[in-house]
């Protein structure tokens, strides 16, 4: 029986010639991630355990990027313990203030992860990489600080879900709206540790920034990981980026899936999740007519803050001002994208439509800071998810959306999509 590609990258980093689902391995890796807040538990393992050294120093990324800058003092704390770890082994990956961004979308950006590539991270949205046609997945602090010392992991090799994509996507329909209608359709464990593997004529329509979207999101029904094949796009965007070898890997013909979903891209409209699970999908169409109010709107996080992102939203603000009572938020992933938002004007667009420019974060995403929800608020989010208190206050509610369907609200300070303003 043939591999699919996720069961070839692990049986190649495993040293071994063919794995199958459910075996148990060991696996080596090529880069090992962790935050602000998964980070000082990482290393206080890492020195409890008694390891004395790192396994490779240029195959650790830190990342501070969830309170940073820092909100109080115990944030604080915890991004000095991983800034002192990165000194004492002069840890060539350590991003901080002034050169930091939301993990997911930084280590794409600065050429850190690839093809082929076996990454964990103790941050469950790890899952992101597998844009590239890479292995990654998120694991727990332990784990990471084994892999931190050993530059090895455990794995149990998943069993995958087959995703064919076909035909080209309507306009304003992107990567969020085509995961949030992939997690509606299976539902939050549809994918329970399964690798989401996507192939099909219709990826040549999606963006590197619409895969990573994609990707980002296979958490959010269960899975594993999420990976997509390596063509023409995906290696424009390593070779403006990577500057090291890596391997392409492809699912055999023969390879075996538990399932195999064909999916229409034409057919899918943008699409809003509502409170308090993202497998709670509607329609924008079917949104629309539940009239719902917003308090804010946030667009950003590792999910929806890239160039792409910050792009659609300008051109929804374009010339026009967010509604009285609506806070809108925009945060950038990274300050390279933050760089190219000013240079494109789209700074100048967000502030005169009347929203705020926040500094790389993943901020108000799980509830951290910038943009606190109080009691019985609402907001639409370009975030990941929405569960109870995900946010703020646990009366308050969180609707997952596109930057332009999110765009669009901020304008009319209800839920509605793009063609309405």
């Amino acid at each position: 029986m043939g591999m699919t590609m996720t069961q070839k990258i692990l049986a190649e980093h495993a040293g071994m010639e063919s794995v199958s689902a459910g075996q148990l391995i060991s696996a080596d890796l090529d880069m090992v991630l962790a935050n602000d807040i998964t980070g000082p538990v990482s290393i206080k393992e890492f020195d409890k355990a008694g390891f004395g050294e790192v396994f490779d120093k240029s195959k650790i990324s830190l990342v501070m990027d969830h309170f940073v800058p820092n909100k109080d003092i115990k944030s604080a704390e915890q991004c000095k313990t991983c800034r002192m770890f990165a000194r004492r082994f002069d840890i060539d990956n350590y991003y901080d203030v002034g050169e930091m961004g939301i993990e997911h979308a930084l280590l794409p950006e600065k050429g850190l992860v690839a093809a082929g590539d076996a990454i964990i991270g103790a941050d469950s949205h790890t899952c992101t990489y597998g844009a590239l046609g890479a292995f990654s997945t998120g694991v727990g602090s332990t784990d990471l600080a084994a892999g931190i010392a050993t530059g090895r992991a455990w794995f149990k090799v998943p069993a995958a879900i087959k995703f064919e994509l076909t035909g080209k996507p309507a306009k304003y329909v992107g990567g969020k709206d085509i995961i949030l209608h992939i997690i509606g359709m299976i539902g939050v464990d549809g994918a329970l540790y399964k690798s989401m593997e996507f192939c099909g004529d219709g990826i040549q329509y999606l963006t590197m920034d619409d895969r990573l979207t994609i990707s980002n999101m296979a958490i959010e029904a269960g899975g594993k990981n999420g990976i997509f094949p390596v063509d023409e796009i995906t290696k424009q965007y390593m070779a403006e980026r990577v500057g090291r070898p890596y391997k392409i890997f492809a699912a055999d013909s023969d390879a075996e899936y538990d399932e195999e979903y064909r999916i229409d891209l034409a057919g899918i409209e943008p699409t809003v999740s509502y409170p308090h699970l993202p497998e709670n999908t509607k329609t924008i169409s079917a949104a629309e007519k539940d009239d719902i109010k917003i308090d804010q709107a946030v667009i950003g996080s590792c999910t929806n803050g890239r160039i792409s992102d910050m792009a659609a939203a300008a051109e929804i603000f374009k010339g026009k001002h967010v509604c009285g009572g609506v806070r809108c938020i925009i945060i950038p992933a990274t300050q390279s994208i933050y760089k190219e938002c000013i240079k494109r004007g789209y700074i100048d667009t967000f502030i005169d439509a009347g929203c705020v420019v926040s500094t790389p974060t993943c901020g108000p995403c799980l509830g951290g800071y910038m943009g606190i929800l109080a009691a019985g608020e609402r907001c639409i989010s370009t975030t990941n998810r929405n569960f109870v208190g995900r946010m703020g206050d646990t009366s308050s509610e969180v609707y997952l959306a596109s930057p332009y369907v999110a765009a669009a609200s901020a304008l009319a300070g209800r839920i509605c999509g793009p063609e309405e303003i």
